[in-house]
This record gives C-alpha cells, sequence and structure tokens, in this order.
C-alpha cells in the first residue's frame, strides 16, 4: 500500500516548514521577503512530495509519528516562537528525532529559496538581493545522432559504452574515429541549451542522478552526480587540473608503468587541446577576489585555473549559472565535444536507457567474455518501457563511479575489489558576509584555488575553491537560530562569499547493491588524516575569510551564532571544531566519485588490469573515474577523460 500522510499530519507539516520558512512582521519590508512563509510559496506541498517519492515506508512511518507528537502538543496554533521551543525539543528526543528535525528545516529552506516559477522569479529573492537568472536564448537545435529501440530488436555494436560523461564520452569517440560502430547507451536524457532553465530545483530534478543531492546509506555524506547526456561535464563547474605529479606516481606504483611518462602527457594535452581549456575566461569575481585576498594576507598560494570554456561563447552572467547546464555553449564539456565527434564518425546515442547488466559466456577453458549488454529503454514522454538488448564484443563500463560497481556487481564481474574503494573528494562550505556586494551570481563558478595544503601529508591534503551560487541549497545551510535569525542571514546573501573544503581522502567507502540490484553507496568517513584534513581546511577558510575583510563567518549548518568582527576569533574556531563531522553536525558533500572500480596490476585490489580490460572478462573495459587507482585530488574531470583515452587507446591497441 503506498503511504500517505493524513490530514493532520500535512497541517503539522505546514505549520513546521512555515516555521523554518517563517513569515516575521516588519514595517521596513518594501520587497515582502519578511513576510513570506513557506507555505505562501506551496513549500510545504513540495516537501511531502519530495519525502513520499524518496524516504522508504520505514521513514516516513517514522516522520509521521515525530508529526503526531508536534500535532499533540498544539504545534499548528503557536506562534512562532513557541513553535521553535517545541521542534528544539523534539528534536532533542533521540538521534533518529534530532536529525528528522534537521532535515526538514534543510529540505524547507532549499525548497524555498530554490524554486522558481513560470516566469523564472521568487518572492524572496528581491529582498536578498538576488536578481535572478537570465531569460533562455533561442532554442539550439541537437546535434548527436539518438535513437530509440524497438520493441523485440537486437541492436549490434562493435562496441557499447556505458556511460556519456567524461570517461564515456571521451572513450566513444576514440572507438568511433578508429572506425568503430559504436552505440553509447545513457541512463539520462538527452538535454542541451534549449533545455537549460538556470532553475536549480528543475535542474537537479532533470540532470543529476537520484534526482540531485541523495545521502549515503550511512547518512554521513550527501552525493551528486550527473544524471544526463555528458554526464558530470555537463553539470560540473568547468575546473580543469591537470594530474598532479604524486597522484601519477601512486598509479605507478598500483601497475600503470606510463602513469609518470610522455604516453600520459600525450593524454592530459590531448584532452586540454580538444576541450579548449584556457585562463582567458577564468574571470575572479568578488569571492574569488576575496578568496586570493584572504590567501595571500596569510602567506598561502593561490593561482587562476584553466577553464574549458571557449572565450568565444563566454558570458559572466549566463557562465554563473552552467552547473545548471550552460545555455551559452561556452562550456566545452563532453556533449558538445567528444560526444559530438563520436556522433560525426557514425557514433549512435541511446539515452534514457539503464542497463542492468553486461551480458557474458564462459569457455571450455574457463575464460569470460562479454556479448554485450541489456537493460530497459524508457520513454520520456509515456513512460513506456522496452527491453534492450546489445550485442557487442566490446563493453566499455564507464556509469561513474556510484553505478559502474552496481553494474559489474549485478552481471558477477569484475572480482572482490568492485566497489570496495569508493573515493569521494569529502567537501563543505564556509561562507564570509561582506561589507561590501560580492554578487556571487556573476562569473565561473570555480576560476581559482588555493592549493597551499594539497600534499599537506604524505600526498593527501586538502583544496579551497570558490563555488557556483546556488540559493536553494546555501541557504539551507545557513545556520539555524530561529526564524527571524534565519531570515536576516539569507536576507545578506549579495554580500556572501562561499568556499569549498575539498578533502584528498586516503579512506574509503563501498558501493554494493541491494535486493532491487540497485547501487547501495556507504561512506563512513572514518579516517583521521582525513577528518584532520577536513577540519584544517574549514579552519584555513575561517581565517582566510576574516584575513580577507569579512564581517561575519559560519560555517555550514552550525547551530550557534556567526563570528563577527571584533569577537575572539580563536574562541570561534574552537566552538567549530567542536562540531560533529556528518548528520546533524557539519554537513558532508561530494561531487568527486572515483577509485570504485580501479585499475591495477593485482586483481585482489584492482577491478581491471593497466590495460583498462577486466581481470575476470575478456572485452570488459573501464573508461571512468572508477577506474582511477587512487583519487585525482584536484577536480577530476580532466584525469577522468585523460585515464578514458588512456583505455580507448590500449583497447584499440589489443584489438588490432
Amino acid at each position: 500500500m503506498t503511504f500517505e500522510f493524513d490530514a493532520r499530519q500535512r497541517k503539522t507539516l505546514t505549520a513546521v516548514v512555515d516555521t523554518f520558512v517563517a513569515s516575521v512582521p516588519r514595517e521596513d519590508d518594501p520587497t515582502g521577503f519578511w513576510a513570506v512563509k513557506g507555505s505562501d510559496l506551496m513549500v510545504d506541498a513540495a516537501v511531502e512530495q519530495y519525502l513520499l517519492a524518496h524516504l522508504p515506508e520505514e521513514g516516513l512511518a517514522g516522520l509521521a509519528q515525530l508529526l503526531d507528537t508536534a500535532a499533540l502538543v498544539g504545534l499548528k496554533n503557536q506562534p512562532q516562537a513557541v513553535r521553535e521551543v517545541i521542534l528544539a525539543n523534539l528534536g532533542g528526543i533521540t538521534p533518529e528525532s534530532g536529525l528528522a528535525v534537521a532535515s526538514l528545516c534543510q529540505l524547507s529552506t532549499m525548497i524555498a529559496y530554490g524554486l522558481m516559477d513560470e516566469e523564472g522569479r521568487n518572492p524572496l529573492w528581491a529582498g536578498m538581493g538576488y536578481p535572478g537568472p537570465v531569460s533562455a536564448p533561442p532554442a539550439t537545435p541537437k546535434t548527436i545522432t539518438a535513437i530509440a529501440p524497438t520493441a523485440g530488436e537486437t541492436l549490434t555494436a562493435d562496441a557499447v559504452v556505458v556511460g556519456s560523461g567524461s570517461g564515456g564520452g571521451v572513450a566513444a569517440a576514440e572507438l568511433a574515429r578508429a572506425g568503430k560502430k559504436v552505440i553509447v547507451v545513457e541512463g539520462g536524457s538527452y538535454r542541451n541549451e534549449a533545455d537549460f532553465v538556470q532553475n536549480e530545483l528543475f535542474a537537479y530534478q532533470t540532470l543529476f542522478l537520484r534526482g540531485g543531492f541523495f545521502p549515503s546509506s550511512d547518512g554521513m555524506i550527501m552525493l551528486a552526480a550527473g544524471g544526463t547526456v555528458g554526464g558530470g561535464s555537463t553539470v560540473n563547474w568547468s575546473n580543469s587540473l591537470k594530474t598532479p605529479e604524486i597522484v601519477r606516481k601512486e598509479w605507478a606504483g598500483a601497475g600503470l608503468d606510463d602513469a609518470l611518462g610522455p604516453e600520459f602527457d600525450e593524454h592530459l594535452n590531448a584532452v586540454f587541446a580538444r576541450l579548449g581549456c584556457n585562463e582567458d575566461v577564468a574571470l575572479q569575481n568578488e569571492p574569488h577576489q576575496r578568496l586570493s585576498e584572504g590567501a595571500a594576507g596569510l602567506g598561502y598560494t593561490y593561482r587562476k585555473v584553466d577553464l574549458n570554456v571557449s572565450p568565444d561563447r563566454f558570458d559572466p552572467v549566463r557562465s554563473a549559472y552552467s552547473g545548471m547546464g550552460d545555455q551559452t555553449g561556452a562550456k566545452q564539456g563532453t556533449m558538445r565535444t567528444y560526444l559530438q565527434d563520436a556522433s560525426d564518425a557514425g557514433a549512435r546515442l541511446l539515452p534514457n536507457t539503464r542497463i542492468a547488466t553486461v551480458t557474458t559466456v564462459d569457455a571450455a577453458d574457463g575464460t569470460r567474455t562479454t556479448t554485450g549488454v541489456e537493460g530497459v529503454y524508457t520513454d520520456p514522454e509515456t513512460g513506456a518501457q522496452t527491453p534492450v538488448r546489445i550485442e557487442a564484443p566490446v563493453v566499455v563500463v564507464s556509469a561513474g563511479s556510484l553505478e559502474t560497481p552496481a553494474l559489474l556487481l549485478r552481471s558477477g564481474i569484475g572480482g572482490p575489489a568492485v566497489g570496495q574503494s569508493l573515493r569521494l573528494h569529502p567537501a563543505t562550505l564556509v561562507s564570509g558576509i561582506y561589507d561590501e556586494p560580492q554578487n556571487p551570481w556573476y562569473g565561473p563558478a570555480m576560476s581559482g584555488v588555493m592549493n597551499e595544503f594539497a600534499d599537506a601529508d604524505s600526498g593527501y591534503g586538502f583544496l579551497v575553491e570558490s563555488v557556483q551560487h546556488l540559493p536553494g541549497l546555501f541557504n539551507s545551510v545557513v545556520p539555524w537560530l530561529g526564524g527571524a535569525a534565519h531570515k536576516e542571514l539569507t536576507a545578506q546573501y549579495g554580500n556572501r562569499a562561499d568556499w569549498v573544503v575539498l578533502v584528498k581522502d586516503r579512506g574509503t567507502g563501498t558501493v554494493t547493491i541491494g535486493p532491487d540490484g540497485e547501487a547501495v553507496h556507504a561512506y563512513p568517513f572514518d579516517d583521521e588524516l582525513d577528518r584532520k584534513h577536513f577540519r584544517e581546511g574549514i579552519v584555513a577558510s575561517i581565517r582566510m575569510q576574516e584575513a580577507a575583510g569579512a564581517r561575519r563567518i559560519y560555517v555550514a549548518g552550525q547551530r550557534f551564532e556567526p563570528w563577527t568582527r571584533g569577537e575572539d576569533l580563536e574562541a570561534f574556531i574552537e566552538q567549530v571544531n567542536a562540531i560533529p563531522i556528518g548528520p546533524g553536525g557539519t554537513p558532508v558533500f561530494s561531487a568527486h566519485q572515483m577509485c570504485s572500480a580501479p585499475l591495477g596490476a593485482d586483481p585482489a585490489t584492482s577491478v581491471a588490469k593497466p590495460s583498462g580490460e577486466l581481470h575476470d572478462t575478456r572485452g570488459v573495459w573501464i573508461a571512468d573515474a572508477s577506474g582511477m587507482p587512487t583519487c585525482s585530488g584536484v577536480n577530476p574531470m580532466i584525469t577522468t577523460m585523460a585515464l578514458a583515452r588512456r583505455t580507448a587507446t590500449n583497447l584499440l591497441a589489443a584489438k588490432a
């Protein structure tokens, strides 16, 4: 039976949402910002819809009990101050109730500040000083050859590439240009510039895996990955950093002998050239300038970075939204480069298709060889499903580090190391509020990096970078100190400089499959060196914000007042260091997933040979970030593409 909230629970949920997104009467309220509450924007209905779509029955039942308890004490009939006390008390009953209340707060505020009506507006934005996105450009025709299957049809190819992101797109182009008949299968839809509407919540739902940020199975970390044609390269922030020398040494130690040689340089340089990576478009907007100033004030290194953005199409206004899909065509992700090359060379794209298994056959001598893939195509208009079978002697698995291991596990191939070494570059946010407008919605999301501590301890450390402004996500991690206090801080949105701390992790997580065959991701974040670097990155960011002149500073999710200039910074840092890491404390995010099906010489610790072909199955090759023996330590797009080009080169040499 499908779960539903009853009428009383719905009314209580509305009261909860209106507590977190409160109406706060003020005489001076020219935009109506202070008067608007969550239910005025139908946030309560959106929260209910999200919960019903994403929470399991057990979780929904527990939440219903919490709402029933709130109803018993008359939450919906109480004034704001009393409702805040009730919710605080409910959150203190058990760790689970605390997490539920915190999650409802984050979900309510994220939807409230991130939603956009049909005219591209949100009644809260004017009070934040945020002008909102610009109108969409004229429609752009789709130029990649896409197909849809026919019931009962068996497709054939020389090679099928599962995934169209930074790995799959590159592999497909290299194989197609070599004359191979290629089919690229993508689980997400084919959308291009005409479909990107700069709507944060819509982008999560349509361009990201599982509808946007979703929690690991242990709740420790929120994951975000591309789920559309072009994969992560369609929604990432264009930072184009080459694989560090220290990482290449680690890979050579794992058996990739060419990782330190000119061959890998060639792969990196070829990718850089095809993507047109350049520093000319690395505009330093106000948050980047604050990061540069903060680093300089403390003697830390900071440098501009290359971006895969065409100067001819670069638009500093629209570029700020490129993580929701780039409307300008300036971003040279795989959709505009390698996938287009593949299509021009005869490859066909099959979107909206989930591959369930890699099919194989066992020979008398015990060797296993692939015969292709099987899956299901879902019509994006009708929802009708069609079984898909593709026969091919070569399968390139490039479904991303969150899905590649699940596909291998469902197929019974890959060996014992499948999914056992997931790395995530754990990240969090540190925000500074300045006296002057920072206009974070102008300019590239990332165009510089503070890398003083990149290799702080034996090759492990952290980076600090700027971010794309995201009013929903970033206002959801503003400290919750009551409805009025939260609105006071969100009203400072235009004066914020937000920086992300990104840890090069030594510890690992896992990818397994559940009873339904779907991927299950766990990441305990229990490696002490990683946790040390996480905290050190936060502290370094706090100190840089202070050095850059921030008036107020806070860390994502803290439950106490932001630091205000003139107060004791060391005392604030001590408070921050006492916050637990993870649920109920400092939230942890990941947009970089790697190493879950690594290449290497040892079949006990790696899934594929150094060449990229599976140890235990002929004809199956790994060509995405899952194949990294250790994490890239920097934004992984370029490293992923170079590794995929290397795999494709090895594949072609083996089949010659």
